[in-house]
């Protein structure tokens, strides 16, 4: 792996199921470090197409029998505000493609509630689920074990969106917020909280995503005021997967 500085590494892929295979053997590898060390894993997954692969890798073979699944405490970074079932979901696709097919405890599986069609309610709810689980103290923020992370080629991440009000919170852990149409209205984690993470595992594929990609691991200026160069900026550690399309654009140096 290379990197542009201590903890954080760059690996390119050669396409989106050598990415998702990567990404299986670091999760799996992460959660079994936090498990033989402190006896329990709390994981954040990310929504969208990129990690679908990756779930449904995760929930079979060689990788499932690996996983200490009943170790897990089970968070999303984002959702729409859609009902659970909607093709839109984030907790549909994770639960479909992973969730329903390995012996997680359902009581460590903690959904961001959207059902009631009230974000800032749902937001608040949120909140008060992880601030229980983590037992943080009042000012506390939880520090999740892996993060997963996807990059928009607007250089949004989990539903944080440029010039989004909700880059500026500072004390809370979940907010509303809007991103574009359909399903305009979401729920996501904060920037303190996602930057808090001990690891971040960005997962990046296709073209359309090759100049951010440039921009960000350049940390290029106007990169660093986009939400997800927000919360590269003050990470603790990150690993970038990026297939060969999403990498076009950077030096040969970062590939191997």
């Amino acid at each position: 792996m290379s990197g542009r500085a201590p903890g954080h590494c760059v690996r390119v892929c050669h396409d989106l199921d050598a990415l998702s295979r990567a990404a299986a053997e670091r999760i799996t590898q992460a959660i079994r470090d936090q498990v033989r060390t402190r006896r329990r894993c709390r994981i954040a997954l990310a929504g969208g197409s990129t990690p679908k692969r990756l779930y449904e890798l995760l929930a079979h073979e060689p990788y499932r029998s690996r996983i200490p699944w009943k170790c897990l405490q089970i968070f999303w970074t984002d959702e729409r505000c859609v009902p659970r079932g909607h093709p839109s979901s984030n907790g549909r696709l994770v639960e479909d493609a992973l969730l329903a097919h390995v012996p997680v405890l359902r009581t460590r599986i903690h959904r961001i509630p959207v059902e009631r069609n009230d974000p800032a309610s749902a937001a608040r709810r949120y909140e008060q689920t992880v601030r229980r689980v983590f037992r943080l103290r009042r000012g506390g923020w939880p520090v999740f074990d892996l993060v997963l992370l996807g990059l928009g080629a607007d250089g949004h991440t989990a539903s944080l969106f440029p010039r989004s009000p909700a880059l500026a919170e500072t004390k809370r852990l979940a907010v509303a917020t809007r991103g574009p149409l359909p399903h305009r209205s979401r729920i996501t984690l904060t920037i303190p909280v996602l930057r808090r993470a001990n690891e971040v595992l960005w997962v990046v594929a296709g073209a359309r995503k090759a100049g951010i990609v440039q921009a960000m691991l350049a940390h290029r200026p106007r990169a660093r005021r986009l939400p997800a160069g927000l919360v590269l900026a003050q990470s603790k550690t990150s690993l970038w997967l990026i297939d060969r399309a999403a990498a076009s654009r950077l030096p040969r140096r970062v590939t191997f």
